[in-house]
């Protein structure tokens, strides 16, 4: 996972939600819309399923189908959880929905649900 951070110019807005997950399913379409918004510049947005594997193809597929989510999806597939939540933030207690925005060396996690005005103010704030 943290090997997509390679490129320094780009922008990566990783969303952690899960199909269960009611406040996470209320802001996906923001991040469409900021996938839309910036098509044209160096933003990356990645939604990370939670969900487990044994649901992808009966739950979460449907579900992204359904929904028309157009931004890139990947499902989490972590052996040990706690380690990983370590590595995307200290400051993350596990809780979802939660999103990073992470350019070069700089980055804001948030642990809540977000709307497209924040999630375009914190990608300023990477800048």
């Amino acid at each position: 996972m943290l090997k997509l951070f390679g490129n320094n110019d780009t922008t990566y807005v990783i969303n952690f939600w899960a199909t269960w997950c009611k406040p996470c399913v209320e802001e996906l379409p923001a991040f469409d819309s900021l996938s839309v918004l910036k098509s044209n510049s160096p933003v990356k947005v990645i939604l990370v399923s939670i969900d487990f594997k044994e649901e992808l193809g009966k739950k979460v597929m449907p579900f992204l189908a359904k929904h028309s989510v157009k931004s890139t999806c990947v499902l989490l597939d972590e052996v040990n959880g706690n380690d990983f939540i370590d590595r995307i933030s200290p400051l993350w207690s596990g809780a979802i929905p939660a999103t990073l925005i992470k350019k070069g060396n700089k980055k804001v996690f948030i642990e809540k649900k977000i709307k497209l005005t924040e999630l375009l103010s914190a990608i300023e704030s990477v800048q």
